[in-house]
């Protein structure tokens, strides 16, 4: 398998980041940790995580993804050294604490390593941007932790291109850290926000790029047809907004292109972000284990020029 340089980072991460927001959630412990174990056994060495993931199911605080990777690492012993570890900072915990202000950095980059057990984030994101606190103020946070040789590199979640487009140039300014990726909302539902304007402001400044939702919050791999599947996993109410025309559209490209290439519908959706230049590695997750094959599967299949248009014009 062949690692894809993320930004200028110096870090290397696999075709697939694996996302870790089930963790303590849609998938419990032992699960998680039968996943980890999978992920590291095929050499997808990536995971993305959040301070905050989970702070909404009830009775969570958020943490809790963290807390199960540290407890994971804590029972493998050595493989701290081959796994990348990505957490963000920003969003609303459970505690009312967010934001981007140095205090709130400084304090949640510490709580997070304690929470993962290690003494060093790989990359650590702003999950979302906050405008109430200047550029240079938390890019000088992230340089003091990087300083400090608590986090490694740092990466934009959720930016517009013009904000991201600013904090570049805050950076050279200044001489603080840049944000070496971007973390953006893409797949084959959900182009327009990316390809717009970030997309090319990637590429110009040689970021990497690890989109999140990867497969639509599932609806991708098909098995929400109509309304009357929503209630097969507590994420089917977040892919309604997808029943529509376009929605059918791309569910029967990604039909047809799975049935030619013997394939499941979400691998096919995986290969096409994957062989999209812009992109580095999709975000893309698993809560049981019998799924994690088939995801991983998706990092070998390589989409023919014509499959590659259909989808294309199918999710236009």
């Amino acid at each position: 398998m062949q690692l894809r340089p993320l930004g200028r980072s110096g870090l290397m991460v696999p075709p697939i980041v694996f996302g870790a927001n089930v963790f303590g959630w849609t998938a419990d412990r032992a699960t998680s940790f039968r996943l980890l174990d999978g992920l590291r056994d095929a050499g997808f060495t990536a995971i993305d995580t959040a301070d905050r993931y989970s702070a909404w199911v009830p009775g969570h605080q958020g943490g809790e993804s963290e807390t199960v990777i540290g407890e994971w690492l804590a029972a493998r012993p050595g493989a701290r050294a081959g796994t990348i570890i990505a957490t963000k900072v920003g969003m609303e915990m459970g505690g009312g604490e967010k934001g981007l202000s140095r205090a709130w950095i400084l304090r949640a980059a510490d709580a997070s390593l304690k929470r993962l057990g290690t003494d060093r984030i790989d990359f650590y994101q702003a999950h979302i941007d906050d405008p109430t606190v200047p550029l240079e103020e938390t890019l000088g946070a992230f340089q003091t932790l990087i300083e400090a040789g608590k986090v490694r590199a740092i990466g934009a979640s959720n930016y517009t291109a013009p904000r991201l487009a600013e904090a570049l140039a805050v950076s050279a300014k200044h001489n603080l850290p840049r944000f070496e990726a971007l973390q953006p909302l893409y797949n084959l539902m959900e182009r327009p926000a990316f390809e717009a304007d970030l997309q090319a402001a990637c590429t110009a400044n040689g970021l990497g790029v690890i989109p999140y939702y990867a497969l639509a919050a599932g609806f991708l791999s098909g098995k929400y047809r109509s309304e009357a599947d929503l209630g097969q996993s507590p994420r089917g109410g977040g892919v309604k907004k997808y029943l529509n025309e376009k929605g059918h559209r791309v569910l029967a490209a990604l039909d047809g292109a799975a049935a030619e290439l013997g394939a499941t519908q979400a691998q096919v959706a995986i290969a096409w972000m994957i062989a999209k230049p812009a992109i580095t590695a999709p975000i893309a997750s698993a809560s049981r284990i019998e799924q994690l094959g088939p995801l991983l599967g998706a990092a070998d299949l390589v989409l023919p020029a014509a499959i590659m248009a259909a989808l294309d014009a199918a999710s236009a």
